[in-house]
């Protein structure tokens, strides 16, 4: 069954709010084995909303209409559908006294505006809202389907689970299972990891697969995708490939499905009954909120220093400060001593560190974008010195990337290319 996505509001245009709704039901619509074919975004407007709704429905068997349910005089998906139609706007009795009902049960006057959501458009149905009060709509169009949900997102989700979807798996017969299976790779840019899969075109092919890159900053997400009569039967198409590329991405990969690059850390380093600590310079903070940002992190990461003023370095983290008047902060012999005094000082099994030149300006006579990020451990100490391009944001928050990436590959024995081991 084909079905289209269409998002109302016009704080989703205007991009003051991210359109997470449409990538929920996306994900979800697809994972339930209907076909996504088309999503779009359209304005609070009546007209555009009724235009939007009719040319997706010329597209896809079924759209799923999400906003513009509520009681304000801007939620006006009821009224775009009753237009659609060629239809009035009802007032129905039953919605009429769940509102009031609803009101009346929480001592909150009724507002005039409130009843609008009590208005179906002639000949449609009503979908109950277990999680809040605007009920969602379900209209036949043309020998099409219209359903509308509420655009907040703890209700759209109830209504889909509990009503939307059911409705659509019965309308379409017999769903397919659709699995998709992420293999992350870090640092290794789009067009590379692309081309070591090259031997894998034809696999997929063959298999039937969909394969998609999607790039983010430092990693790549490599997507593959199968249809079958049900999931342990996507998993046999899937398992495979995946396996194909980790032998041909090789040391890259960080992880599979739920592993991204920090969850990957954070088993290695608990598998290991080892923790970490942090020293950051130009991250300030960016480093540590990553290795926390885990539920359970508390039991591998001791702590972090942020020794963002020079002198700092030397008091808090004992590196040695000749070094520092003699090559400057931002150098790889600091981010070694950096390491290995946080490693010393929190009591941690393995010490990280991050100095360099965030930018726009230069800083000792260095470029921004140089950087050096360091990781001091049992088998001494090793640093990368990567450089980096964009702007200030793009250059701490990469920077965090190809540390927790050399952290990696120090607890895997993994090879550490363009890195030096300094002590």
């Amino acid at each position: 069954m084909r079905i289209a996505i269409l998002a109302v509001g016009d704080e989703l245009l205007l991009g003051d709010v991210v359109n997470a709704n449409a990538a929920w039901l996306g994900r979800r619509l697809s994972d339930a084995g209907l076909q996504v074919v088309a999503s779009a975004v359209v304005a609070d407007d009546v007209a555009a909303i009724a235009a939007a709704t009719r040319q997706l429905l010329s597209e896809a068997d079924a759209v799923v209409v999400s906003g513009g349910l509520g009681p304000t005089s801007d939620d006006v998906t009821r009224d775009a559908l009753a237009e659609l139609a060629g239809v009035a706007l009802v007032l129905d009795p039953v919605l009429e006294r769940s509102v009031r009902q609803w009101f009346a049960g929480r001592g909150v006057s009724l507002t005039a505006g409130a009843l609008r959501m009590a208005e179906l458009p002639a000949g449609a149905t009503a979908l109950a809202n277990a999680a809040g009060t605007a009920p969602g709509v379900r209209l036949e169009v043309g020998g099409g389907l219209v359903v509308a949900v509420p655009g907040v997102p703890v209700e759209l989700r109830d209504m889909v689970e509990r009503l939307v979807l059911p409705d659509l798996l019965a309308r379409s017969g017999a769903p397919h299972a659709i699995v998709t299976r992420t293999v992350h790779v870090a640092l290794l840019g789009e067009s590379a990891v692309a081309d070591r899969l090259t031997p894998l075109t034809e696999d997929i092919a063959d298999a039937g697969v969909r394969l998609a890159y999607l790039a983010g900053l430092g990693a790549v997400q490599v997507r593959l995708t199968a249809q079958a009569p049900d999931r342990p039967g996507a998993d046999a198409i899937l398992g495979p490939l995946v396996q194909r590329v980790r032998d041909l991405v090789g040391d890259a990969v960080c992880g599979v499905d739920g592993e991204t690059l920090d969850r990957a850390v954070h088993r290695l380093l608990a598998t290991g009954q080892a923790t970490v600590a942090v020293a950051e310079s130009l991250t300030g903070g960016l480093l540590g909120s990553a290795l926390t940002d885990m539920p359970g992190s508390s039991k591998t990461f001791r702590g972090g220093v942020t020794a963002y003023a020079t002198e700092l370095k030397a008091w808090l983290l004992g590196v040695d400060p000749d070094l520092i008047e003699q090559v400057g902060a931002v150098h790889r012999s600091v981010a070694g001593q950096m390491a290995a005094g946080v490693r010393a000082r929190l009591s941690a099994t393995y010490g990280v560190a991050t100095t360099g030149v965030a930018g726009p300006e230069p800083q000792d006579g260095r470029p921004a974008g140089t950087v050096h990020v360091a990781v001091a451990g049992p088998a001494g100490v090793v640093v990368a010195s990567p450089t980096l391009t964009g702007g200030r944001d793009r250059i701490r928050r990469l920077t965090v990337v190809h540390a927790l990436d050399l952290l990696r590959r120090v607890l895997s024995r993994l090879a550490t290319p363009g890195a030096e081991q300094v002590a």
